[in-house]
């Protein structure tokens, strides 16, 4: 066995790339990336019928999105390819062959199943501790099938020579998976091979203790991307579900997670997923991301809303209203006034704001004042207290008319910086339109 880490995920193309799959992917990245190893990705699709062209891209757009990048595996070559399953029947062959001449196995009606050492095996689970299985009574343990009659290889089987020829050094997977390592380790005692030290991670569940479905929202890795996710924040948030960083910290870099990542610091006990965590992490990432970055996120967002911008003029809206942000596609309905002079006036709004008596008189004092004003947030706000001042009015009964004037609604960024970086120009002349519109 190498004495440098390597690991693998060994997703099947039948489906979508689930979280939970995605959470093993990330942790055995993570602990090649901690201990300088090698991640592997190998495609495991013998399952002809259920393989899918679209399901296989999904994997391989998730784990990129993700930022999983891996070292091995499909186009990214390696020394020991294929990496898939699908294509390596001639070294399934040759370890039935071994298997078969050693006397491990017997046919069973156009089957072949792998007789079991009747024992007891121990295993050093990296995450469960001490896991003793008895393997000695046929009736809870029977012989397993490695191949079909049909000449179809079982699950079993090519999982533990993939491992054997690919030089895997650790296996981290779902506990799921538990009950079947006592089968893998009679396989590798057959074959003469050191078997890999196995790790296995809890499940995901719901709140309510339910096994997450493919019907749960969140369930998909495609979801994130398409509900305005950064793909940072949702590879923190799955590197927490079920281990321990043994810090108060919970929105960390990729790095820093990469440097605190420790296999003894998984949790036994089985991870709860919260959506509305994930989004409050979500928020933290784009409230602290470089503006330039969350600008590159945004612009297609608002691209496939119709709102047109130049990097130039969305930097400034970006700084003002990424606080509002849970999503990344939030941000069409929070800047959308920012880029349009059709600006639309929620009919909440001009009820609430614009009906109220002396409302637009307020407005008209306010206008006649942001004519000679300096044009900057300070002095915005400056001389707007003093117009209130000088009405004998509370402060609130000139912002909100100025607000719904300009924006179109009652709730947004700080006032006075959303003014300044509408410019004069365009803010007198949504009080002009306002005036004008809701003039009874």
């Amino acid at each position: 066995m190498s004495d440098q880490v390597r690991v693998r995920f060994a997703p099947s193309p039948t489906g979508y790339l689930h979280v939970g799959g995605a959470r093993t992917a990330l942790f055995n990245w993570l602990y090649a990336r901690h201990t300088g190893g090698v991640f592997v990705l190998r495609i495991e699709d013998t399952d002809k019928a259920r393989n899918t062209d679209a399901a296989m891209q999904a994997i391989f757009d998730g784990m990129r999105w993700l930022g999983l990048d891996w070292d091995e595996g499909p186009h990214a070559g390696g020394e020991h390819g294929p990496y898939f399953q699908s294509q390596r029947e001639d070294v399934y062959l040759r370890y039935f062959e071994k298997l078969k001449a050693d006397g491990y196995l017997y046919e069973d009606g156009g089957a072949w199943r792998f007789k079991f050492a009747r024992k007891k095996i121990v295993m050093d689970d990296l995450v469960c501790g001490r896991v003793e299985v008895d393997m000695a009574h046929v009736e809870t343990h029977p012989d397993m099938t490695i191949r079909r009659s049909d000449g179809g290889w079982i699950f079993h089987f090519v999982n533990v020579v993939d491992d054997i020829e690919m030089r895997i050094t650790h296996v981290i997977r779902g506990d799921d998976h538990l009950s079947n390592t006592p089968k893998h380790l009679q396989l590798f005692e057959a074959l003469g091979v050191q078997p890999p030290r196995y790790g296995h991670i809890p499940l995901i569940l719901n709140p309510d203790g339910s096994k997450m479905s493919k019907r749960d929202t969140g369930s998909a890795v495609g979801w994130y991307e398409e509900n305005g996710f950064a793909p940072e924040a949702v590879t923190n948030f799955l590197s927490l579900l079920g281990w321990n960083p043994k810090t108060e910290q919970e929105v960390m870099p990729t790095a820093e997670i990469v440097s605190l990542f420790d296999v003894a610091a998984i949790h036994r006990k089985a991870a709860v997923f919260d959506i509305a965590k994930c989004e409050w992490m979500n928020q933290q990432y784009i409230i602290k991301m470089p503006v330039e970055q969350l600008a590159a996120l945004v612009e297609p967002i608002l691209a496939k809303a119709n709102i047109a911008t130049t990097r130039e003029t969305l930097l400034p809206v970006l700084v003002l209203v990424r606080e509002r942000l849970k999503r990344l596609t939030d941000a069409p309905s929070w800047v959308d006034y920012f880029f349009t002079e059709a600006v639309t006036f929620d009919p909440e709004a001009v009820e609430k704001v614009m009906r109220k008596p002396g409302a637009l008189d307020r407005l008209r004092a306010l206008d006649a004042v942001y004519r000679t004003t300096a044009w900057n947030a300070v002095e915005l706000e400056v001389a707007l207290k003093a117009a209130a001042t000088a009405a004998g009015a509370k402060v609130g009964e000139f912002v909100h008319p100025a607000r719904v004037a300009a924006t179109g609604r009652t709730v947004g960024a700080s006032l006075y910086h959303t003014l300044e970086v509408l410019g004069r120009e365009r803010v007198l002349a949504r009080f002009a339109r306002a005036l004008a519109e809701f003039a009874v």
